[in-house]
Formats: structure tokens, C-alpha cells, sequence
């Protein structure tokens, strides 16, 4: 059984950082960690910042020059540092990774984490 642990939401004033982590544990089944969405309430699910296999990190409008992915491929570990948080960041951060599966297009097929709470007060 895969798990997603994600870690470092919580509540922070504007102009604050914080930075979140999501690690993969639990499985022999071939996971790659890759980035982070969000949902605020009301809305649907968006890009935050994602690393894709072998392909070019991307991050939404929103978040460019304040927000920087990376990753620990030994760890199998993606980080989200969060710089000049503004109110309008305040939702749940969802890691994102690909799961080996032979059943879906490419061989793989994406898992999400439980999510973890921003919010930021203005």
C-alpha cells in the first residue's frame, strides 16, 4: 500500500513562508513523487508546481517567484518552499505522484495524497 506523507501546512500571516514535504513510503510498486496541487473552497483542484519525470518543472501564474519546487530523487521526496504567502494561497495542498500501472495510458496513473491545510491570514 502506498503512502503519500505529507507534512508542514498550517497557519501562517501574510508575507510568511512555510514549506511542505511529501515523501512516498509503504510500497514496492514503482511511485514517483512529482508535485503539489491545491483546492480552495468552492473551486477546483489547480497546479501549484510539479516535477514531472524527465520532463520540465512547471508552476502556476500564480505562484512564479514566490514559490520553488524541488526534489531528493533518493528520497523520493518533493518540497515546496512558500515565500510572500498571500491570503489567496489559503487552501489544501495535495502531493501528487505516478504510480506504476500497466492497466493505464503510459504505464502509470496518478496518486494523490490525504492533503494538508494552508491558510494564510491577511
Amino acid at each position: 500500500q502506498v503512502q503519500l506523507v505529507e507534512s508542514g501546512g498550517g497557519l501562517v500571516q501574510a508575507g510568511g513562508s512555510l514549506r511542505l514535504s511529501c515523501a512516498a513510503s509503504g510500497s514496492s510498486v514503482s511511485v514517483y513523487v512529482r508535485g503539489w496541487y491545491r483546492q480552495a473552497p468552492g473551486k477546483q483542484r489547480e497546479l501549484v508546481a510539479d516535477i514531472p519525470s524527465g520532463g520540465i518543472t512547471n508552476y502556476a501564474d500564480s505562484v512564479k517567484g514566490r514559490f520553488t519546487i524541488s526534489r531528493d530523487n533518493a528520497k523520493n521526496t518533493v518540497y515546496l518552499q512558500m515565500n510572500s504567502l498571500k491570503p489567496e494561497d489559503t487552501a489544501v495542498y495535495y502531493c501528487k505522484a505516478d504510480l506504476s500501472d500497466r492497466r493505464y495510458l503510459g504505464g502509470r496513473r496518478p496518486y494523490w495524497g490525504q492533503g494538508t491545510q494552508v491558510t494564510v491570514s491577511s
